[in-house]
C-alpha cells in the first residue's frame, strides 16, 4: 500500500466534493499511522462533510486529546456536536477555539449561534 499516494488521492476526492470516497481511502491510512494528525484531521473533516457525525466526533476527540491546543479540532468538534443537537457540549469546544483564535470570524459566528441556542451559554 502506498500511503502517500492514497493520501493524495483522498485529498483530491475531498476537494472535489466526494468526502465519502476520501474517507474510504483515509481509514486504512489512519489505521496504519494512528499518530498522523494531518491524516486524522482530513478523515474527521470527510466524516463531517458526509454527515457521519459519530465517526467525526470520535476522530476529533482523539485529536483534541492528543493536542488540547489544536483550535481547529476544537472548532470542528464543536460544529459536529452542534449538528448532533448537543449544543451544550458544543459550546465548550467552540469557546476554546474562539479564545485561542479570536480573529477567526467563522469561529466567532459558530460560537454566537450555539450560545443563542443554549440561552446565552450557561
Amino acid at each position: 500500500m502506498d500511503l502517500l499516494a492514497d493520501y493524495r488521492r483522498a485529498t483530491m476526492f475531498f476537494e472535489s466534493g466526494d468526502p465519502t470516497g476520501a474517507a474510504r481511502l483515509l481509514e486504512p491510512i489512519v489505521e496504519a499511522e494512528p499518530g498522523n494528525s494531518s491524516v486524522r484531521q482530513l478523515l474527521a473533516r470527510a466524516y463531517f462533510q458526509s454527515a457521519q457525525l459519530g465517526r467525526a466526533e470520535e476522530q476529533l476527540r482523539e485529536l483534541v486529546e492528543r493536542d488540547p491546543s489544536d483550535h481547529y479540532a476544537h472548532h470542528v468538534l464543536g460544529r459536529t456536536l452542534e449538528r448532533l443537537n448537543r449544543h451544550a457540549d458544543a459550546l465548550r469546544h467552540l469557546r476554546i477555539a474562539a479564545a485561542m483564535h479570536s480573529t477567526n470570524d467563522d469561529y466567532a459566528t459558530a460560537l454566537r449561534r450555539v450560545e443563542s441556542r443554549v440561552g446565552g451559554g450557561r
